[in-house]
């Protein structure tokens, strides 16, 4: 199997392993879904077939990519995320997705966060970005909430994306912005905690 040498990683709440076939099937239903929007779709079944493919070529070609995100007890997943970087793409970027029934419960930041602390002490990462929508607040709000900021000059996909530019590893290391992650992290993985307001995911 392509994705036996991927690397795994766990964290408080989560899994995260390389996509496979059996995966395939919630990540079809989700970039058919209006929760696509942002990322390009709703996408028909070729499409869907295409982008996954392209996830799992990804980590042959660049050596790294997007992991699916398990429940560390149940196993099911929760989405997607991890590194991107097509050709033409500018820079890396840190990437997620979440299920449409699963937002809201912190998983893409704990996935996020895990991923991000990989490439930089891994691969050696000097920094990252995220291309968001503009009407994507959701990505936009956890962006900052991984103490990613809005990078007017850098450059754009399409001309139509806004970048978030990540701290770097130096920036992170023991600092209040990780500290707060963590403790975020923390909060979720509480049973007793309840967020109100705003689901994020």
């Amino acid at each position: 199997m392509a994705t036996q040498n991927i690397p795994v990683i766990e964290t408080q709440r989560l899994i995260l392993r390389g996509p496979e076939p059996e995966d395939y099937p919630n990540f079809k239903a989700t970039f058919a879904s209006y929760r696509s929007r942002f990322m390009g779709g709703p996408l028909n079944a070729y499409e869907t077939w295409m982008l996954y493919a392209a996830e799992i070529g990804h980590w042959n070609i660049r050596g790294y990519g997007m992991w699916m995100i398990h429940d560390k007890v149940t196993d099911e997943t929760y989405g997607m995320a991890g590194g991107w970087m097509p050709a033409q793409w500018p820079e890396k970027e840190i990437a997620w997705i979440i299920w449409p029934d699963k937002a809201g419960h912190g998983y893409a930041l704990e996935a996020a966060h895990a991923a991000r602390k990989y490439f930089y002490s891994q691969l050696g990462w000097e920094g990252a970005v995220s291309y968001l929508d503009p009407k994507n607040l959701d990505s936009i709000r956890l962006a900052e909430r991984l103490g990613a900021k809005h990078d007017k000059s850098a450059g754009s996909v399409d001309g139509n994306d806004v970048v978030y530019r990540h701290p770097s590893a130096a920036q992170l290391a023991d600092s209040q912005i990780n500290h707060g992650i963590e403790m975020e992290i923390s909060h979720y993985a509480d049973p007793m905690f309840k967020p109100k307001g705003w689901a994020l995911d």
